[in-house]
């Protein structure tokens, strides 16, 4: 099987097909890509991602037929570099992020990526959020220096885009093996509250609502406003919160709200802010070391780390990264030992708990040249 590449069937876990593929060197072959739809075949969004892949790779083959339902990808050598890339606004540039965020330490040469587009929508993770969670977390597994960082240089809201960020990581050879087991009290609440092409006054009710809510339960908070005007506030009004809980071990819990895109049913601040702060509540309530956004990348720096045993403490498994164990689980060999922690009665944080445990793959990326 594993000379032949691997063989997929429909449109779901797109992205993390091709991640894996890139990073394991097997090709990949998906099959029936809705083709039982009236409009079959790839969207705009996966042949922008597709050519995002191609411009960071150096070598790969991308073999798609006539009407789009069949993919062929023989993944090339992680390259870097600089990159610009128009991301499709369908979706955000979370959505291409993510995978960025995960390939970008194997690479050749360290990656300054620009990408423009929607920075913040209602289906993908926004910049804000990777921002604050993803970056700590790469760092725990020994990505780190100045080169790390995520910066959002113009935002624009869905779903006209017209926002730019850019991205820059540091390449590493090894991935250093973690165990994050106790993921501590939470000791401060931060977060940001945008508005672009809307009254500067909606940021301030978002966080007025926001704060109503989280005061009862923790007194440090701070929640920053950020009114982009001019050629800086892209090309369609709407707001938005994104909120992030830091416990005392360092570890990052994060939830976001964005107002629905022009055209839709209109939202008021003030139910936007409650909402997101019950949804941070909600994520506090899930718990783990890692929030239920960042749980693949968790899952994928363990798999890829150093022979040595990796442990962390996650909160209930979400649907994508159960099938994200799977796609590891055929692209690297590597399977997770699974424990579930019920927390104790007197001792009561939140939810169901899951240890996982694995032995690196050892991965060392080859690419990256010696000076």
């Amino acid at each position: 099987m594993t000379s032949h590449g691997l063989t997929y069937e429909g449109c779901n876990f797109f992205r993390q097909r091709l991640i894996l593929s890139t990073l394991s060197g097997k090709r990949v072959k998906i099959r029936n890509i809705r083709s039982k739809d009236d409009n079959p075949g790839l969207r705009d969004f996966e042949a922008s991602f597709i050519r995002l892949l191609d411009k960071i790779t150096n070598g790969t083959r991308i073999e798609i037929n006539q009407t789009g339902t069949v993919l062929f990808y023989q993944p090339g050598l992680l390259y870097g570099g600089s990159v610009e890339h128009e991301c499709n606004t369908q979706r955000s540039v979370g959505y291409f992020l993510e995978a960025l965020i995960i390939l970008a330490p194997f690479m050749k040469n360290s990656l300054r990526a620009v990408l423009k587009g929607v920075t913040n929508d209602q289906k993908d993770p926004s910049v804000d959020l990777l921002k604050a969670t993803a970056v700590p977390l790469m760092k725990k597994f020994g990505i780190d220096g100045d080169g790390l960082e995520i910066k959002v240089v113009k935002r624009g809201m869905a779903p006209g885009g017209g926002g730019e960020v850019h991205f820059i990581c540091p390449v590493r050879r090894t991935i250093r093996p973690v165990q994050i087991t106790d993921p501590g009290k939470i000791k401060r609440i931060r977060g940001t509250a945008y508005s672009v092409r809307v009254s500067p006054q909606m940021a301030n009710r978002i966080v007025d609502s926001a704060r109503s809510i989280l005061n009862k339960f923790i007194p440090d908070i701070y929640i920053y406003t950020d009114h982009m005007k001019g050629g800086n506030s892209g090309k369609s009004p709407g707001f938005g919160l994104t909120l992030v809980a830091e416990t005392l071990n360092g570890t990052f819990l994060a939830a976001e709200m964005v107002s629905p895109p022009q055209g839709d049913d209109p939202m008021l601040p003030e139910d936007l802010g409650k909402a997101c702060a019950k949804l941070l509540l909600e994520e506090v309530y899930r718990g783990g070391c890692v929030d239920s956004n960042n749980q693949s990348l968790a899952l994928l720096y363990m798999t890829l780390g150093q022979q040595d045993v990796s442990k962390i403490l996650l909160g209930p498994l979400s649907p994508y990264t159960i099938e994200f164990l799977r796609h590891i689980r055929d692209f690297h060999q590597i399977m997770f030992k699974i424990e579930t922690q019920t927390p104790d009665e007197e001792d009561s944080k939140g939810g169901e708990k899951v240890l996982m445990t694995c032995v690196g793959a050892g991965y060392t990326n080859i690419s990256k040249t010696i000076k």
